[in-house]
């Protein structure tokens, strides 16, 4: 199995990327967020929920996330997992993943385990202005996730910018590969389908 990380700034892309790959390759890929990975806590009410950093790496279920992908490194099938982000709760989906030839794993703090990291065979980053990953991410939360402006705008000043800062914008330093804001260029999408067909 070759894995592929995917990682950046909210808004920058990545999924898109991510998308446009595993369309290229044919049922050959997979995607797996590291949204679905959010830390569950039903034992919090639903306004301690909302409070909560969702942009700081402890957020996430890192060991999760590396026990299903060392699974499906295995040729293990693994849980579909899913999050509700209107109520901010796990909501798996009782589906599974079954294994494929690649893993395209990607989220803002994908290359911050440095277990998950020693994994991937690819690291991408995604280097896209923060003007534009901030009106990206307005639109998706709005549009996606049940979201008002207010709320998109304090989350962003709160958290999504200073996590940006102190964490996020740092991954470039262990990635293989800087792609810009056009990540669905063909040129960009041939030379990848190119390198993960030369691997396989």
């Amino acid at each position: 199995m070759l894995l592929i990380g995917i990682c950046g700034a909210s808004g920058s892309g990545k999924t898109t990327l991510a998308e446009a790959l595993c369309k290229r390759l044919k049922g050959r890929a997979l995607i797996i967020s590291q949204d679905w990975y959010y830390r569950d806590r039903p034992d919090l009410t639903f306004g301690e929920r909302k409070n909560l950093n969702y942009d700081e790496p402890g957020i996430f279920d890192h060991e999760a996330l590396y026990r299903d992908i060392t699974c499906l490194a295995q040729g293990k099938e693994v849980p579909l997992r899913g999050y509700d982000y209107s109520l901010h709760l796990r909501k798996d989906t009782g589906a599974f993943l079954e294994a494929r030839d690649v893993v395209l794993a990607e989220g803002i703090h994908i290359f911050y385990d440095e277990a998950l990291r020693s994994l991937m065979d690819l690291k991408i980053y995604m280097d896209v202005p923060a003007d534009v990953c901030a009106l990206r991410r307005v639109r998706r939360d709005i549009t996606e996730r049940g979201r008002d402006v207010d709320g998109v705008q304090e989350q962003y000043l709160k958290t999504v910018r200073p996590m940006y800062m102190k964490y996020i914008r740092s991954y470039a330093d262990h990635a293989d590969l800087m792609v810009g804001q056009d990540c669905t260029n063909p040129r960009l999408l041939d030379m990848l389908t190119q390198y993960i067909s030369a691997r396989l």
